[in-house]
């Protein structure tokens, strides 16, 4: 029953205390809504109940309800039905967002303010639908679907809901070059100035020299390079030029090497220390040797090219260069 005023002494028919009843109780007369729909003063008491498969909205003005008064929305068809604020205030602490099936009372606490409670059942269901679906929120609760295989979950403003499946953005280290150590030397150039460190793996190399040395140049200068000598008796010794690596000599019967070499900060201009690890067990000896060594890169220069030098021939292996950020 709509809103109505009484009189003194005035008798009321069983059909008006009937609807009287149905109001009070949280029901009423309906008033059924097919479009679109701004409120208006006889609205109060009743129930304005949406039912279209579009979207609509009911909009909600000033200056027609009094204080106290209600007005219960309902929406039963497929469309979302958005109570909206018109020049009236509308607060809630729910949606004003009513999927089908769902409903809320307008209370107004003022002739130009009013809250909104939601009786949203729908609100708690899940929109999720497919297998790694993620709940998120737009500007209702949202499915945000799965991304493809190694994409990572990132936040993006400009995203309905903020978030996106993104291809992830190169890891810690970054493979420049690759390939087989032979013949005299290997040269490895054009490396890239955007790393901060560099580091050379070495794997199961031999040098089939007998003079017992290895070599270790940087930017094709002289003066940067190593020479790393290992004496063929028991005392090893390392003899340090301008520059430092060990990479170790092996003869032709000796069990193949593993190493690594370190250049921290290569693209600047300072001095630069470098480190160096070997590891390898001799077939003619028992021990398994390592050999772990630093030294110093004179060059006033970034450094963008690297040559491993064998005094005869490599006899086999393999190397890496890794750009690490």
């Amino acid at each position: 029953m709509a809103k109505q005023t009484f009189t003194t002494g005035q008798v009321l028919t069983a059909a008006q205390m009937t609807s009287l009843q149905q109001t009070a109780m949280g029901g009423g007369s309906t008033t059924a809504k097919t479009t679109s729909y701004v409120l208006v003063a006889a609205d109060a008491g009743t129930i304005v109940q949406m039912n279209s498969a579009s979207a609509t909205t009911i909009t909600v003005n000033t200056a027609l309800f009094a204080a106290g008064d209600s007005v219960q929305i309902q929406n039963i068809g497929a469309g979302v039905c958005t109570v909206t604020a018109g020049t009236a205030t509308v607060s809630t602490s729910a949606t004003l967002a009513l999927k089908q099936y769902d409903s809320g009372d307008l209370y107004f606490n003022t002739t130009s303010a009013a809250f909104f409670f939601s009786t949203d059942a729908a609100d708690s269901t899940s929109p999720l639908t497919t297998k790694g679906d993620v709940y998120t929120f737009s500007t209702v609760d949202a499915r945000l679907a799965v991304g493809a295989n190694d994409t990572v979950l990132t936040a993006d403003s400009t995203a309905a809901t903020g978030l996106k499946w993104a291809t992830p953005a190169s890891g810690g280290m970054t493979l420049i070059a690759s390939g087989t150590l032979s013949g005299t030397s290997t040269s490895l150039t054009s490396i890239p100035g955007t790393y901060k460190n560099l580091i050379v793996y070495l794997r199961d190399f031999k040098n089939l020299s007998g003079t017992n040395q290895t070599t270790l140049q940087l930017n094709t200068s002289t003066a940067a390079t190593l020479t790393i000598e290992q004496r063929a008796t028991t005392a090893y010794q390392v003899q340090f030029q301008a520059f430092h690596m060990l990479c170790g000599n092996l003869s032709s019967t000796a069990s193949n090497a593993h190493g690594y070499i370190f250049i921290p900060d290569y693209a600047s201009a300072n001095v630069t220390v470098v480190q160096s690890m070997l590891e390898y067990k001799d077939s003619n000896t028992t021990p398994t040797f390592y050999f772990v060594n630093s030294g110093f890169n004179n060059i006033t220069a970034a450094i963008t090219s690297i040559q491993l030098q064998s005094p005869s021939t490599w006899g086999g292996g393999t190397y890496e260069l890794w750009g690490q950020k």
